[in-house]
């Protein structure tokens, strides 16, 4: 049985997770065959759905979690980490 990993992020873009972001996420996160769930305020949202995450309306500030349990869920949260980070830098 595979592990179920969690790495926490605090969104720090000024506008938040809005539509451009959250399409490039879920396409990242469709990459993968990991089970991965973006968790924000305890509701908990499949990452491979665009209307999923975009329900939440994550502002600026907020900490979300990421899970992801599966074969690839390491390399999978890695690859959303670099996304994170990225995120963080841009305007």
């Amino acid at each position: 049985m595979t592990p179920t990993l969690k790495k926490r992020f605090v969104l720090r873009h000024p506008a938040g997770l809005h539509a451009r972001p959250v399409t490039n996420l879920v396409k990242i996160a469709n990459a993968f065959d990991a089970k991965l769930q973006l968790i924000c305020k305890d509701e908990a949202v499949d990452l491979k759905s665009i209307m999923g995450v975009l329900s939440l309306g994550v502002p600026a500030g907020t900490e979300v979690f990421i899970k992801a349990s599966g074969h690839d869920a390491e390399a999978a949260l890695a690859k959303i980490t670099d996304f994170f980070n990225q995120l963080q830098t841009t305007k």
